[in-house]
């Protein structure tokens, strides 16, 4: 199966990628496809009812805010983070909710959105079944999806083999699925691991999108952590645990030297990520959310300790190199284990490895 470094790093928001990012876009997709095949017209209410974990912890991971943004056509990648949470006090307050944007129905907050904390579907731990309903309480379309991980979403009918997901078999210049593989093939080229993943993403995009699109990603890494650099205050959840990043970030800024002080900016990097990630803000799944603070960490500390000297555009040839290396580590974790157990031994292979890379 071919998979692109765009599938592992994809923009998204906080504070997960199984429990924020996938049911949002599960939403989006029912959403869609009662337009699509004419049902939106006659949608008259909407239900959605969560499962397994996604119930039994959904509100702790902004799953119900999710869900309703879903419904109303907005997607990880643009939604506005600042607005989020008061559209839906609106959603909740009116009693309306407006499928993508252009049907407004009535929406009872705590009758229509159902988490079950104590069921299960068969397939998932993360499932979710959406059903829409008529003005005679007929159903239209009643759906159900799985959320399985890094943002992923798949329907019943895949994972029950009805409607199989079809992998993709776009062929590659250099496939591997092992590092043995990955290894020898670097040997045998004459290429860097980066050169090669280079190649194998020139299957869907030309260099200029693939370069491009890297760097949007880097830019969003760059507006998360001065983002969390700068935010104070508690964190949303019942814990009130407490912002350190701006509050750490200062102090170090009196400490003065960096250099002497590069391994705690590091680590701040990486706390502020994952401080915009639990307050819901916009992250780089890296392969999830929960472990989306390394990447950008360790890109921080090479722009801020390592490139002096370099030009711009060296920079970001260096950007891309790297954001193509950790992907080749992440390739083999999607490939061979999961995207749970794999995302922080990816994490510490990729910043090893990339480390050297763009030196």
């Amino acid at each position: 199966m071919a998979i692109s470094v765009f599938d592992l790093f994809s923009v998204g928001i906080g504070p997960s990628s199984s429990h924020t990012v996938g049911p949002m876009r599960a939403a989006r997709m029912f959403a869609r496809r009662l337009k699509n095949e004419g049902l939106l017209a006659h949608t008259a209410s909407i239900r959605a009812e969560l499962y397994g974990s996604l119930g039994a912890t959904g509100h702790g991971h902004g799953t119900p805010k999710a869900v309703l943004l879903g419904l109303e056509g907005e997607s990880p990648q643009t939604v506005d983070v600042e607005s989020a949470d008061g559209r839906v006090e609106e959603i909740r307050g009116s009693g309306r909710i407006n499928l993508l944007g252009m049907h407004e129905i009535p929406f009872d907050f705590d009758k229509d959105l159902v988490l079950h904390r104590r069921k299960a579907l068969p397939y998932h731990a993360n499932g979710m079944t959406i059903l829409a309903y008529d003005t005679e309480g007929a159903p239209v379309l009643e759906k159900t999806y799985y959320s399985v991980g890094g943002g992923f979403v798949v329907d019943e009918d895949a994972v029950a083999g009805e409607n199989p997901i079809v992998p993709d078999d776009t062929v590659l210049k250099h496939p591997f699925r092992t590092g043995d593989e990955l290894l020898r093939l670097s040997r045998e080229t004459g290429l860097s691991i980066s050169s090669m993943m280079l190649e194998n993403e020139l299957a869907w995009r030309t260099e200029t999108e693939i370069r491009s699109g890297l760097l949007d990603i880097w830019r969003v890494m760059q507006a998360c952590v001065s983002r969390g650099m700068s935010r104070e205050g508690i964190l949303p959840g019942g814990l009130k645990v407490r912002r350190r990043a701006a509050n750490s970030a200062r102090q170090l800024r009196a400490e003065g030297d960096p250099q002497a002080h590069a391994m705690e900016w590091i680590t701040l990097y990486a706390m502020a990520v994952n401080e915009e990630n639990a307050a819901g803000g916009r992250v780089v799944t890296a392969p999830t959310n929960g472990a989306a603070g390394i990447i950008p960490a360790v890109l921080h500390y090479y722009m801020n300790f390592a490139a002096g000297g370099c030009t711009e555009s060296e920079k970001e040839d260096s950007v891309v190199r790297f954001l193509l290396a950790a992907g080749a580590i992440g390739l083999l974790f999607k490939e061979n284990a999961s995207v749970y157990v794999g995302a922080g031994l990816l994490l510490l292979a990729a910043t090893r490895l990339s480390i050297r890379v763009i030196n």
